[in-house]
């Protein structure tokens, strides 16, 4: 039994297999590449893991697994922090074709719950470390709320029966691996999304295995990498851009860290002698400013390239980075659904302060449409549309939104507003989506919204980005309200509901009516703007000559 999902059209598959970005090989071949090796592969705060341990601690997770009777056409929620365990089970599952979906961990009920109605898991690995599954009734209401759950295994178990760290330590006996086809679903990845309802992006082997294999030529990754994973684990960006699994292919090693702070990494850099690692433009502020507190210690000397990525970085701002830090700055620009943009490392200053890079594959077919889809020239700011040997072809169970989200050649409209230079690199403007990027994490305003009608006080809900200097953006909730309306009886509410930390408003502004445009929509724009007026006219004030 395979996972249905969206195929390339067989004209296309067959061009990107006789061009050698699809090999046929499953994505355990990255580690198999390396499994004979007694180097270090990842480490965490407790524990370092070869590549022969890891192979091995996969293998061992992998035949426990089979012997509670999962394998191909299973499904399974998991959901780990930057730990080392993480990695274990990923390619356990993958040796045994089961397909997982990886949460957050900053993820509550409501993501989880949404992710396992969609893909029915038949397992479930979490941590005892996260509330959600830190007692044992809290662990069995999740189960009860999902039939499908039939094998449970947790992080810092108590018992045995349980315990995911009991049966990685299981014997193996003649476990084989026997992963999913390599033109089939690997593992789902997590969209940022613009709706109510999380979606997920189904990554087959052989085109997820080339994103990796591309990224790791192109950043020069190899057995002497020593990357930093300061980002949250699960994030596409940090697994695969090149991420960790490119530092796997490479033969380098991975240092988890728990938070990208510049209080947490500074010293893991100098520890380990980083080269490299992947912030988003919020933790690059953050560590500008502690450059200047920690007065050259820790040493950040190691460090020869800064990726950065997730979100628009300002030109000022990335200027800094070889000034300050001291390190090369690489521009990423991609997503979970595909497409992954670089600026290369031989790219002249000007390309990599101002542009957040070139499509990093030559069949990559990249174009800018207006309003009705139409191409733009060059300079002109549109929307993204593309398609390419590792981009997608659908959501997952998606059918509705995938007929507006593609086109009729099956272009993948990103919900990106952008512009293309003369040589093809891409100035990322804005995004199209209802949706708020803060500082890289993705909130869905209609998901929010829809929360917050929830309550009995709450008659009307817009949820919009407002400019914030750290975070690039963060939300503000305009509320049409009955009385007693307290913003933190609404936290409460949210938090009560399951919503991670990171979706709830920044700010909630109490109006008496939503504007509305001509077609009876909420004017969102219009509240943006009095937003922008609003912080404008602070600045002003505060900025203004006494007497005034």
């Amino acid at each position: 039994m395979t996972i249905e999902f969206t195929r390339w059209p067989d004209a296309l598959a067959q061009r990107y297999r006789e061009r050698g970005y699809w090999l046929g090989l499953p994505l355990t071949d990255i580690l198999q590449r390396q499994a004979d090796r007694d180097v270090a592969a990842i480490s965490d705060s407790i524990s370092t893991l070869s590549y022969r341990q890891l192979d091995d601690k996969s293998d061992r997770l992998a035949a426990a697994l089979q012997r509670r009777g999962l394998g191909a056409g299973d499904t399974a929620l998991v959901q780990l922090g930057n730990v080392t365990e993480f990695y274990v089970v990923f390619f356990a599952l993958l040796k045994i074709g089961v397909v997982p979906v990886n949460a957050l961990f900053s993820h509550q009920r409501s993501e989880l719950n949404a992710y396992a109605s969609q893909i029915r898991p038949a397992l479930l690995i979490a941590d005892t470390h996260h509330a959600l599954f830190a007692e044992h009734t809290l662990v069995a209401a999740f189960v009860e709320q999902h039939p499908s759950l039939r094998v449970t295994a947790l992080r810092n178990a108590e018992d045995d029966a349980h315990s995911l760290a009991a049966w990685i330590a299981e014997e193996a006996g003649d476990f084989c691996a026997s992963p999913t086809p390599a033109d089939e679903v690997a593992f789902f990845q997590l969209s940022g999304g613009s709706t109510g309802t999380p979606k997920l992006i189904p990554r087959t082997h052989n085109d997820y295995y080339y994103s990796i294999r591309r990224s790791v030529e192109i950043c020069r990754f190899d057995s002497q990498t020593c990357y930093l994973c300061a980002l949250p684990i699960a994030h596409n960006y940090p697994m695969s851009s090149p991420g960790a699994l490119g530092v796997f292919y490479g033969g380098g090693q991975v240092i988890l860290a728990t938070d990208p702070s510049a209080q947490v990494c500074f010293p893991l850099i100098e520890q380990h002698v980083i080269t490299v690692t992947a912030l988003v433009p919020p933790a690059l502020t953050l560590w500008l400013q502690a450059m200047k507190e920690w007065e050259g210690h820790p040493s950040l000397d190691s460090l020869t390239l800064l990726q950065v990525g997730g979100a628009k970085l300002s030109e000022t701002l990335a200027a800094r980075v070889p000034q300050e830090i001291g390190c090369q700055l690489q521009q990423v620009f991609g997503m979970a659904e595909g497409l992954v943009n670089y600026t290369l490392l031989d790219d002249d200053p000007q390309r990599i302060f101002t542009t957040q890079g070139t499509p990093m594959c030559p069949d990559d077919e990249l174009w800018v449409a207006d309003e009705h889809g139409n191409p733009l020239p060059a300079g002109e700011t549109g929307r993204l549309m593309t398609r390419g040997p590792y981009t997608f072809q659908g959501y997952y169970l998606s059918p509705e939104h995938n007929a507006s989200a593609f086109d009729e050649q099956g272009f993948y409209c990103s919900g990106d507003l952008i512009s293309l230079t003369d040589d093809g690199y891409v100035q990322v403007q804005g995004r199209l989506k209802d949706q708020i990027n803060r500082g890289g994490e993705k909130i869905a305003a209609e998901e929010i919204e829809n929360l917050l009608l929830r309550h009995e006080c709450v008659i009307n809900a817009a949820l919009v980005s407002m400019p914030d200097n750290l975070m690039g953006e963060k939300s503000c909730a305009f509320l049409v309200t009955r009385s007693g309306f307290k913003p933190v009886q609404l936290r409460r509410h949210l938090r009560e509901l399951g919503v991670a930390e990171f979706k709830l408003p920044d700010r909630f502004v109490r109006v008496e009516r939503l504007p509305l445009t001509p077609v009876g929509k909420v004017d969102k724009k219009l509240l943006r703007e009095k937003l922008i007026a609003q912080e404008q006219s602070i600045s002003q004030e505060h900025t203004a000559p006494q007497g005034e």
